[in-house]
């Protein structure tokens, strides 16, 4: 079983950025990111750093409060930051925020976050502790 401080190394080994560009193909008809395809990369960010922490197989359980602070436009920059923000026996829930950018300044700032629950899974495909 791990420590406290292996735990703690591990979490933030797990840190996961992505970094994507909002092309028109991607938008609705307000010419803003489709919030399907800003689930779906944010549940992607979340499964890679939960894998990164545990290194099983996981699932997706839930997604809870999914914050759309700001529309995202065609033409701009976004990042991923998924975090581990809880482990449980058998259970991973990770952070994800979605920072956005104009592509020709400076500013970065969050636009979307919400958070993700994964289950590990065992051979049997039933639910497994996370450590150990």
């Amino acid at each position: 079983m791990m420590n406290e401080a292996q735990v703690a190394v591990r979490i933030e080994q797990a840190v996961t950025r992505v970094t994507k560009t909002v092309f028109p193909g991607r938008t609705n008809h307000h010419n803003t990111l489709f919030g399907g395809e800003a689930l779906a990369w944010m549940d992607e960010a979340a499964f890679i750093a939960a894998t990164r922490f545990c290194r099983k197989p996981l699932v997706t359980v839930s997604s809870d409060r999914v914050d759309f602070k700001e529309s995202i436009p065609a033409g701009t920059i976004i990042e991923l930051v998924a975090r581990i923000d809880h482990v449980g026996r058998t259970s991973i829930r990770v952070n994800v925020d979605i920072f956005v950018e104009n592509m020709y300044s400076d500013d970065q700032h969050r636009a979307i976050s919400g958070s993700f629950t994964f289950v590990a899974l065992g051979p049997d495909r039933k639910p497994t502790p996370v450590l150990g």
